[in-house]
């Protein structure tokens, strides 16, 4: 299993660090928020791992190098000319060998060798979600599989109604999937998108760990409980 994880953002949010480093190596209880992702993925058994770059690029591929990859055989997508979305960047970045991918801003208590056996198990392609409270959910039928979107703070829906589960960034996808990817004309473009327009083309599994908890690094004013929920996990 190959392993991809965005690392393109601009990181907006977490100004003014970001002023001057890119939002992947803002330090977090003692490492960047990229080591956090390789070491979780490395520990999983997952060396073979994709970034992608847009912002302060050479930083990045610099501290990569300068550590190794931290022991995984670590491939750089650069996005320098014009930053891709997830969609897009996953799209740039692979082929259509099956892809676990994250964002390297979200941390989380997954077991990732629990997901990647579940897609083992049935080859359908996993979204990892939970029930956590959020204005924007996906929607599964009773089979568990994605049927549609839903701003509840705004009433829009996309496709259908269903079981309502928030999205965590993370997801492993097949090879049916990422040909799908491959097909969309537009280079820039989210992942969300593609799903609800691939949705009734392949089978997209929802996938709901067992006592998960997860934080989104995204705001400057987080740093502090990241730091202590990352030293918990």
């Amino acid at each position: 299993m190959k392993a991809m994880i965005f690392a393109a953002g601009l990181g907006t949010r977490l100004k003014p660090l970001t002023d001057t480093i890119p939002k992947a190596l803002v330090p977090l209880a003692g490492k960047p928020l990229l080591q956090w992702q390789v070491d979780k993925l490395r520990d999983a058994g997952i060396t073979d791992i994709i970034v992608n770059v847009h912002h302060f690029p050479d930083m990045i591929i610099d501290v990569i190098r300068a550590n190794k990859g931290w022991g995984c055989n670590i491939t750089v997508s650069d996005e320098r000319d014009m930053l891709l979305d997830t969609g897009g960047g996953l799209k740039k970045a692979v082929g259509e060998e099956p892809i676990l991918a994250c964002n390297v801003d979200i941390l989380s208590n997954i077991d990732l060798r629990a997901l990647v056996g579940a897609y083992e198990r049935t080859g359908v392609s996993q979204l990892v979600v939970s029930e956590r409270k959020t204005q924007r959910y996906l929607c599964f039928d009773d089979k568990d599989r994605l049927c549609g979107w839903t701003n509840i703070a705004t009433g829009e829906i996309k496709g259908k109604e269903g079981r309502h589960l928030a999205f965590s960034g993370l997801q492993i996808l097949n090879g049916e999937a990422l040909y799908l990817l491959q097909q969309i004309p537009e280079d820039k473009f989210s992942l969300i998108s593609f799903y609800l327009d691939a949705m009734n083309k392949t089978p997209l599994q929802a996938y709901v760990p067992v006592d998960y908890r997860m934080m989104d690094v995204g705001k400057i004013d987080q740093i502090e409980e990241a730091e202590r929920f990352a030293e918990s996990l």
